[in-house]
């Protein structure tokens, strides 16, 4: 599949920000990026200490996040914003209220069964802007089954663009990861690429590699692969979007939205027992 323009965009910037200038120049383009957006780094390194803008983009934190160690709380995996959550009916869910898709579409022909187990569960969206931390980590412990790479656009998902472009997420390119929790209950956890995301890395599956010229999904599966609460997942090369899809009756949300959240902060009370 030819590249669309989003995606060629994308692939100027990434190659721009993965250039190591003169560190005069490169301390410019750092601070003024930093100055621009208003990004918060008192929980990194400062703006000189990166050799490119990417490393910036992408930076690590400076000392471990903090979070809750009880099981019962499920943990955000990013810094970024609640822009939307619902309940998933009828297999769809909302990239922002009133503007709905179709999960079978989202999530791909390996994951039809993923969207039975789905319904009635709980969709939250997390927008993760251009000054947000990049990385993105595992909520809860989990069990990974299986990774799709979806090739697709790579259009913004800033508040214009879900307000008024349908099915933005299901156009826009995609890592889908189907996993159960320690009770067996499904998960799903779909990073969304965006103008400007150059590539998604997945810590756990290196042969990863997105915004390229491919026209058929890329399948993965696994067998008996843990992750814990709060270790890495991935990165984004840019800010996007992290969605999560929680099987009915697993989670108590303890979030709103158009809530700010960091990662490592509570988003639900997870029902062990499926009952409180």
């Amino acid at each position: 599949m030819s590249k669309h323009f989003t995606s060629i965009l994308s692939t100027l910037f990434g190659a721009f920000a993965n250039i190591s200038f003169p560190p005069p120049l490169q301390r410019f383009i750092n601070r003024t990026y930093v100055t621009l957006l208003g990004v918060d780094l008192s929980d990194f390194e400062s703006a000189k200490e990166y050799r490119t803008l990417n490393a910036l983009f992408s930076r690590n934190l400076k000392k471990p996040r903090e979070f809750s160690k009880n099981p019962q709380d499920m943990i955000s995996p990013v810094d970024g914003l609640i822009t939307d959550t619902s309940i998933i009916t009828d297999a769809k869910a909302y990239q922002i209220k009133g503007v709905a898709y179709r999960l079978e579409e989202l999530l791909g022909s390996y994951h039809t069964q993923a969207v039975v187990k789905l319904e009635g569960g709980n969709a939250i969206n997390l927008y993760l802007s251009p000054k947000d931390y990049h990385r993105y980590h595992f909520p809860t412990d989990l069990h990974i089954h299986s990774l799709t790479h979806i090739p697709g656009k790579l259009f913004p998902v800033n508040f214009p663009f879900l307000k008024h472009k349908k099915s933005l997420f299901v156009e826009n390119e995609r890592v889908v990861i189907e996993a159960t929790d320690n009770d067996g209950r499904i998960l799903v956890m779909v990073l969304v690429g965006a103008l400007n995301v150059g590539k998604m890395h997945v810590a756990f599956e290196p042969k990863l590699q997105t915004n390229i010229e491919i026209n058929q999904p890329t399948h993965y599966t696994y067998e008996n692969l843990k992750v814990t609460k709060g270790s890495l997942c991935g990165w984004f090369e840019m800010g996007s979007t992290v969605l999560l899809f929680i099987a009915k009756e697993t989670i108590i949300l303890s979030i709103a939205i158009n809530q700010k959240v960091k990662f490592g902060e509570t988003l639900a009370i997870v029902r062990h027992n499926k009952a409180i």
